[in-house]
């Protein structure tokens, strides 16, 4: 089931880092989340996911973001995650804002169908995806061409919505979104 979600987008430095990292995995010929070329393809923390969005949690969302600030994070090192396939990314340090901002996303999504136990409170890491389904090979060639990588700061400035199904996004809250 493809999920709805709630997403944070970075600032433009954050997110041109991001996509470095894409090109980096992409010019080596290992899955990179550059080989999505739509226009919605953007670097972000997933905040919430679920099957649907009912309009009454759609408008708590808007009035729950209407006034939100820029959100500071950090991301720091890679993370693999999965098990067949694996989903290489940037694990974001999850910052007292940060960890604000997921909990009132979480209380406005409250009534949306099949919320994801991997967004709930508590269960939730905060990351930016580089690539999925990897293989534990390639997981190996993405660590070594990408090498180290220093922690960098930046902040969420958008938040938008992403419907699978309409296959579109949209701002949330006071926060307009600008580009993808």
């Amino acid at each position: 089931m493809a999920l709805h979600s709630v997403e944070g987008l970075l600032d433009d430095t954050t997110d041109a880092e991001v996509r470095r990292e894409w090109a980096v995995l992409a010019e080596a010929q290992l899955p990179s989340q550059a080989g999505h070329a739509g226009p919605t393809n953007a670097p972000h923390v997933t905040l919430s996911a679920a099957g649907s969005v009912p309009e009454e949690v759609e408008a708590r969302l808007g009035r729950a973001l209407s006034a939100l600030p820029p959100v500071p994070v950090r991301l720091g090192p890679l993370v693999v995650m999965g098990s067949r396939r694996h989903v290489l990314a940037r694990l974001v340090v999850p910052s007292a804002a940060l960890l604000a901002l997921h909990r009132t996303v979480a209380q406005a999504m409250d009534g949306a169908a099949d919320v994801s136990e991997l967004v709930r409170v508590d269960r939730w890491t905060p990351h930016v995806t580089l690539a999925h389904g990897l293989t534990a090979e390639q997981v190996g060639e993405a660590l070594a061409v990408l090498g180290p990588l220093r922690g960098v700061d930046g902040s969420i400035e958008r938040v938008r919505r992403w419907d699978p199904v309409a296959r579109r996004t949209w701002s949330v809250g006071g926060i307009p979104t600008m580009g993808p």
